[in-house]
């Protein structure tokens, strides 16, 4: 495990120009992924719960989350920053226990959501949720990324004041960054760099058209994520493979696929 010297490690990627951090669902692409020379890399709660045959969004239990995120911290020697959805549970003390759950684990840091089904949380619940989060793993030890998702629900009134808002109120918290998914045009997203006060973390793939990630730093953004986009390539592979036997029975799916030995060698060591 990685452990607080992880924390410190992905808290120093935010102070730099930009990173891009990929979402991973298992320990497999975990491990692809960090081999390739990523510095951190984060979970994706889209794609472990797909991984289990669940959708996104509800089903997943902490358990089955926890088990897998555990897996993804074993199998790498880089920091995992976990998508911890709302923080599974109702009430402050819970989403304090869950970040204390996973710093135990050696987690180098985590999402936590301000909404539920759709819905916004109200502010001062979110922050007290966060500051709850903050008490149970110290600045320092654990790089709490608060997700406002003003962009992203049901939300019906000005939604960049609203970030705004609740970005001050998450930092006063102790949130080390805030996310922001689900912004569509680049203006905005320059406009929530400047006035957002702690580095900002956009998703590349969520929305159309993609703004992929030499962009965003120019807007401003330090911190890219990608989401389940990965996991959404990879299992289309399985789909489009698993179509092509079913309808020909040929295996064109192969053509440039890595070969049973690379794949060996890079799970080997």
């Amino acid at each position: 495990m990685v452990g607080d010297s992880g924390a410190e490690a992905l808290l120093a990627l935010h102070q730099g120009p930009g990173f891009v951090i990929p979402n991973v669902w298992d320990a497999g692409s975990a491990r692809l992924l960090a081999q390739l020379g990523f510095p951190a890399i984060a979970t994706t709660s889209a794609g472990i719960a797909w991984s289990k045959g669940l959708p996104d969004g509800g089903p997943l239990s902490a358990d089955l989350m926890f088990e897998a995120v555990a897996e993804i911290v074993a199998a790498v020697g880089v920091p995992v920053s976990a998508d911890l959805e709302a923080g599974y549970g109702d009430t402050a003390e819970a989403v304090g226990k869950t970040v204390a759950r996973a710093a135990a684990l050696g987690i180098a840091g985590g999402n936590i959501e301000d909404a539920v089904g759709g819905t916004l949380i109200p502010i001062d619940d979110a922050a007290g949720r966060l500051e709850a989060a903050r008490a149970a793993a110290p600045a320092g030890t654990f790089v709490l990324n608060a997700r406002t998702d003003a962009y992203f629900s049901t939300f019906d009134g000005d939604p960049f004041g609203e970030t705004i808002a609740r970005a001050e109120r998450f930092v006063a918290a102790g949130a080390d960054c805030v996310f922001v998914p689900g912004v569509k045009d680049a203006e905005t997203i320059r406009r929530l760099a400047a006035e957002i006060p702690v580095p900002l973390n956009m998703v590349a793939g969520l929305t159309v058209p993609v703004i992929a990630a030499p962009a965003l730093f120019e807007l401003g953004v330090t911190r890219v994520s990608v989401g389940g986009s990965i996991a959404r390539a990879a299992y289309d592979a399985v789909e489009r493979a698993g179509r092509e036997l079913l309808e020909s029975g040929t295996l064109g799916f192969l053509d440039g696929a890595v070969s049973y030995a690379d794949m060996q060698r890079r799970l080997g060591g």
